[in-house]
């Protein structure tokens, strides 16, 4: 596990001092682990995992798969009623034969954010689409 936490320092750039005071433990404890005096004990690995939520417990415990956790996608629609009229998105008529061109798309996105917004939605000020190529377009609408 030595071998494992100096890899995370090097990795996040943190001297022993540093992560002391991250973890709130003695540097001298620090310096014992890295030296390989002592080994971690149970609340010292807690005390990292706690301050280090990104951090991969079995990584660090049992040196398997990646350092860090996989990142979780959030739900952007879980909280979205579909059915609600309000939240419809209205395609034009002489879209709806064709499909809607990305000049149609900005339109009506347009339109939903510059309205009024719901009392209990704030307004958006900045939308992002994200491509399987890793590339990405940002939208900002217009402040009125």
């Amino acid at each position: 596990m030595k071998d494992r936490i100096l890899e995370f320092l090097k990795r996040e750039n943190k001297t022993s001092a540093q992560f002391a005071e991250d973890i709130h433990v003695q540097p001298s404890g620090i310096s014992h682990i890295l030296s390989g005096r002592n080994k971690p004990s149970l609340d010292f690995v807690i005390k990292m995992l706690e301050k280090y939520s990104f951090l991969s417990t079995e990584w660090l415990i049992f040196g398997k798969g990646s350092m860090y956790k996989e990142p979780k996608m959030g739900d952007l629609f879980s909280d979205i009623d579909f059915t609600s009229p309000e939240k419809k998105v209205k395609i034009p008529d002489s879209a709806e034969n064709t499909g809607p061109s990305e000049t149609s798309h900005q339109t009506d996105i347009q339109e939903m954010i510059t309205e009024q917004p719901h009392p209990e939605h704030p307004r958006a000020i900045k939308i992002a689409w994200f491509y399987e190529d890793n590339s990405f377009e940002e939208f900002h609408p217009v402040k009125h």
